[in-house]
């Protein structure tokens, strides 16, 4: 009898060398998927010219090596040896064929995930945080500093900073700062400081705290104080884990080992799945099966999966807005729910970004992808039934990808069609214990967003130009 075969490993020398860049192939004007530039930093030179936004701020300085490698159309953007040297510690990740939830499901469909939770930090984020952190040192940076939603991201730079000797100043977001203390001692561990969001340390804060006192803030509010902050740091920087050109670009190991595992199982996905938040873990699985769309023919579908708490691309607009609360950054063209839309205080923390990356929404606006919202009770029942069947607890963005992995093999079942799925377990969900306790106890609520909620937010953004698309 041959045995059933359940994991797809590669060897460490099948670590990536190089990032994939979609704007090789993206067929879109470049004024629809490039932010406005922001300021940047030499290569080691830690005081690159400032340039300001139309709002008179300064805008966060990126290295321009990092910069010029996510807005340029070479496809294959190296990857520093440094990088992947430390991508090795833990990379290839593996494919899984997860033979007991299709059992479970009985369904015809041949189920694989891509499991991203195995290294330190729990999560993904950890392929760009290392990846800043080498640009950042190299350009003279001595302190970086962020916010984050569910703590995934500030977990990964911390550990990317205390690897490469940084100091790392982390703006946690309020909710997910009481939801997932241990978060924060990972990251404190790490040598990293962590303030809970809206907070009293930078005038963006204080006037949102005079505002709200108890407000479950977002990660816009943690980017804006972030920002301020990493203004009065000399050698300071700002960096962001999701949403900007090159975090996309770092994410795509993600793709580029999965389409090697996925030949090695003798199989090409139907459809490949991704939860999104800003769209670090959508595009790091799905941009390089869009290249291999392109290249073969192949009808694969990419789907991504929002919360119905944040839906910015089911129910936002694609417009020009900021990226952060205060509207201190280069204005971007995204779909968004308005940079002033604070979402419940869904435990998927990470994808309570008010906006999608610009490469993601030129996508989506050209029905080259699809997206779909879930609310919060049955991303848990599908998180839950997850780790019943495959013994894996999913980190609850994770669980928004279960959930539309196992509607669509119901779907497969119920139309008696075969289908191949792919999708990102993006993190575990070990330090998320508190919410899965929640919906066991029957006391998990799920979260409605009033169409009034999104049109205040949406009301004070320029139209788009019908010709130009700027507004």
């Amino acid at each position: 009898m041959k045995a059933v075969r359940n994991q797809y490993l590669l060897d460490e020398d099948d670590v990536p060398t190089h990032w994939y860049n979609i704007l090789a192939d993206l067929d879109v004007p470049t004024s629809d998927v490039r932010r406005a530039r922001p300021a940047a930093r030499p290569d080691g030179d830690a005081t690159g010219d400032a340039q300001t936004t139309d709002r008179g701020s300064t805008g966060a300085n990126i290295p321009l090596s990092m910069y010029r490698g996510s807005v340029g159309t070479e496809r294959h953007v190296k990857i520093p040896d440094p990088v992947r040297a430390q991508y090795q510690r833990w990379r290839p990740t593996p494919l899984i064929r997860a033979h007991r939830l299709e059992q479970a499901l009985d369904t015809p469909a041949h189920i694989y995930y891509k499991y991203e939770g195995a290294n330190a930090s729990g999560s993904h984020k950890l392929n760009s945080a290392l990846a800043q952190a080498y640009y950042y040192k190299k350009a003279g940076v001595q302190e970086i500093t962020t916010g984050t939603g569910a703590g995934q991201w500030g977990t990964a730079l911390s550990m990317a900073c205390h690897a490469l000797d940084l100091a790392c100043t982390v703006f946690m977001v309020n909710c997910s700062y009481r939801q997932k203390p241990y978060r924060r001692v990972l990251m404190e561990l790490n040598g990293a400081r962590v303030i809970p969001s809206p907070s009293g340390t930078t005038e963006a804060g204080r006037a949102l705290l005079a505002a709200s006192p108890d407000g479950d803030g977002s990660v816009a509010i943690a980017n804006a104080e972030a920002l301020e902050h990493a203004r009065t740091v000399t050698r300071g920087a700002f960096s962001v884990g999701s949403g900007e050109n090159h975090v996309l670009l770092h994410q795509t190991v993600i793709g580029e080992e999965a389409l090697l595992q996925m030949e090695l199982a003798g199989e090409f996905p139907d459809v490949v799945i991704g939860a999104m938040g800003a769209g670090s873990n959508f595009a790091g699985l799905a941009f390089p099966f869009h290249r291999e769309k392109l290249r073969t023919g192949a009808t694969t579908r990419l789907v991504a999966v929002e919360p119905e708490a944040c839906p910015k691309m089911t129910r936002g607009r694609y417009a020009w807005d900021y990226n952060d609360f205060s509207g201190t950054t280069p204005m971007t063209k995204m779909y968004t729910l308005g940079h002033t839309f604070v979402a419940p205080g869904v435990h998927a923390g990470g994808l309570r970004y008010h906006g999608a990356a610009p490469l993601v929404s030129a996508l989506y606006d050209r029905g080259l992808m699809e997206a779909v919202a879930y609310g919060q009770k049955d991303v848990f029942e599908a998180g839950a039934f997850f780790a019943r069947t495959e013994n894996l607890i999913p980190a609850p963005e994770s669980a928004h990808a279960v959930k539309c992995a196992v509607d669509e093999a119901v779907r497969a079942r119920e139309e008696n069609q075969p289908r191949v799925i792919l999708f990102n377990v993006s993190g575990h969900g070990l330090l998320d214990l508190s919410a899965y306790d929640q919906y066991l106890a029957g006391t998990l609520e799920d979260h409605v967003v009033s169409d009034s909620h999104i049109a205040a937010s949406l009301a004070g953004l320029p139209a788009l130009d019908p010709v130009g698309g700027r507004p």
